[in-house]
């Protein structure tokens, strides 16, 4: 079986084959894709609301508890929950800037889940301390705040820890709202070594890492407050009727993403093929590898397919519905693909079938949606791990919420990391093949 391999790899054909090489897209414009994007969403929120009803909606998310699951579509209303994104994202994109941070794969997806989480659970309020946090920890180590940027934007998944503390539990707002900021400080303070060790322990096949480590920070505060004889409600607050300007407010963002891609690249197709080959496991920077163009297309085509899977489950577009399809398109310049989460949506539609859960409910489109985390499994170890990752996630992400008692929003990334530490070592132990982008240069 080698031989033919090795005749086709030195024929004249292959030889003379001109490797892909993807167009440079500046910083500049790079920078302009995402202000476009704050812009968009910004303007989109007053097709829905005027500016007063907006400005009300805004004080009700920032006042909210902000624990899993509060719909700021419904907290507020749905033009305050498209410009509390977009603000969010703005503040992100200034962030970065300041701290002379590339506009390459973790910047974006960093970008894109903030901004989608900002429709449940994130707004200045309860954000601002935990990077202030991580401010603070990089000035302890005499450090550049850019080195720690991506657990400054992804540690905002404790949001709920500071909204919860502040408005929660009934106390005074006098001694409620600076406990509230310090927990945040705190979380924030430590979040970026904690990172740093748990990656090691699902290997970087689970993308969603902060989100593992805001698990255990969570499940840490919450114990603390147990402890206190604090307990937090179960929420559920969901957009009570769908609407179809959020199905057209997608539809064109991802549109252009890809006919971007198309126009600025006409070797799309080569390298969209390359970018398929990748496994996507940590650190995996597409707009590095792939080229800015192609990456764009990628999530477009990412936005549809979640879209996709959305209406075929026969379920509906909400708040938490955008962020987990924000998060998987972000996650698109960042370790994702069309290839690599297909296995793990089907295993979590598969789980559904077997234990009998409905494929339309929320727990289940959202697990369907942030699943894919695991995407690393499948692009890594094949299709039929992918299925398996899947499965468990599903299954493991229906009892890990009460361990933080909804204090991570990232829940998914939570679960993800045991199933990751779980399954990876036991892939190996078989010696399932593991995909090797040098087999395909």
């Amino acid at each position: 079986m080698a031989a033919p391999k090795l005749l086709r790899k030195n024929s004249p054909q292959r030889a003379t084959k001109e490797p892909y090489t993807f167009p440079e897209i500046p910083q500049k414009t790079r920078e302009q894709f995402l202000y476009l994007t704050v812009l968009f969403t910004f303007v989109t929120g007053f097709f829905f609301n005027g500016p007063r009803e907006i400005l009300e909606g805004l004080y009700r998310i920032h006042t909210s508890t902000s624990i899993l699951l509060s719909d700021y579509m419904e907290i507020g209303n749905i033009g305050s929950a498209f410009v509390n994104s977009a603000l969010l994202m703005l503040l992100s994109v200034i962030v970065a800037k300041k701290s002379k941070t590339t506009v390459g794969g973790p910047l974006i997806a960093a970008v894109f889940t903030i901004g989608g989480f900002a429709f449940f659970g994130k707004n200045l309020y309860n954000s601002l301390p935990i990077m202030g946090g991580v401010l603070l920890h990089a000035t302890f180590l005499k450090e550049p705040f850019g080195k720690f940027i991506l657990p400054a934007f992804f540690g905002t998944a404790l949001g709920p820890l500071v909204s919860q503390i502040s408005f929660g539990y009934s106390w005074p707002l006098t001694y409620s709202i600076p406990l509230g900021i310090a927990a945040g400080v705190l979380a924030g303070f430590i979040l970026p070594p904690l990172a740093s060790q748990f990656i090691r322990f699902h290997q970087g096949y689970n993308l969603y890492n902060i989100g593992f480590t805001c698990g255990i920070v969570g499940m840490l505060s919450m114990s603390l407050l147990r402890g206190f004889a604090l307990e937090n409600d179960r929420t559920s607050v969901l957009l009570s009727e769908g609407n179809f300007g959020l199905t057209v407010y997608l539809s064109v963002l991802f549109l252009g993403m890809i006919l971007f891609g198309l126009i600025h690249d006409r070797g799309y197709q080569r390298g969209l093929s390359h970018l398929l080959k990748r496994p996507g496991q940590l650190v995996s920077d597409f707009v590095a590898s792939d080229g800015f163009s192609v990456t764009l297309l990628n999530m477009g085509l990412l936005g549809f397919l979640s879209m996709g899977y959305l209406l075929a489950a026969g379920g509906s577009i909400n708040g938490p519905i955008i962020g987990g399809i924000f998060t998987v398109v972000g996650f698109g310049a960042f370790g994702k693909h069309v290839k690599n989460v297909l296995p793990i949506m089907a295993g979590i539609y598969l789980a559904n079938l077997i234990f009998q859960w409905e494929v339309s409910a929320i727990g289940s489109l959202l697990a369907a949606l942030f699943a894919t985390t695991l995407a690393p499994i499948a692009g890594a170890y094949g299709i039929l791990p992918g299925i398996l990752a899947g499965f468990l996630h599903m299954a493991v992400v229906m009892n890990v919420g009460s361990l933080h008692g909804g204090m991570n929003l990232y829940n998914n990334g939570f679960s993800g990391g045991f199933v990751a530490a779980i399954l990876v070592p036991v892939l190996d132990s078989l010696n399932i093949s593991k995909h090797t982008w040098e087999e395909d240069e």
